[in-house]
């Protein structure tokens, strides 16, 4: 009887070993089709995603006193993940350019008409890209992932 203890032991703790060793490999591969299936979902949506994002950006009333009048995309998208949720987020540079709204208080600044640099952030929620049109100005990809690296990091 003791035997048949000490095998049945022997195999539980070589399979729990197992699971240990083999759990982070599995999720890493799983992880790693995710961000590809990601890619591959935000370009088949980007141009929604970005009229999308140009939409709901220029709805937003930022900058004050300006209105969104065109946004120019780069063609790489950067990817973080969020450190809570395990969420994807694309971070695409653009360069945006505003005309003064009438009555805003912008129409006699002369920097009204320079292009902006910025970045344009997207959500992969549920296996769906989406926007909330959140542009974050003078910084590119990379830098808006390092200013928020306590709520996001680079899987790229």
């Amino acid at each position: 009887m003791w035997p048949t203890i000490g095998i049945a032991g022997a195999v539980i703790g070589a399979g729990l070993i197992a699971v240990l060793v083999l759990r982070p490999i599995v999720m890493r591969s799983v992880e790693a089709r995710r961000r590809k299936q990601a890619r591959r979902m935000f370009a088949l949506r980007r141009e929604w995603l970005e009229a999308e994002f140009l939409s709901l950006a220029s709805k937003s009333g930022k900058p004050r006193g300006l209105a969104w009048v065109n946004c120019d995309f780069e063609n790489h998208e950067t990817l973080a993940r969020d450190r809570k949720t395990g969420e994807l987020k694309a971070f695409v540079g653009v360069t945006i350019s505003f005309d003064a709204i009438e009555g805003g208080g912008m129409e006699h600044v002369e920097a009204v008409g320079n292009l902006r640099a910025a970045t344009a952030v997207f959500s992969y929620l549920n296996d769906r890209w989406t926007t909330d049109g959140m542009a974050l100005f003078n910084v590119n990809p990379t830098e808006a992932i390092k200013r928020f690296e306590h709520e996001v990091e680079l899987v790229d």
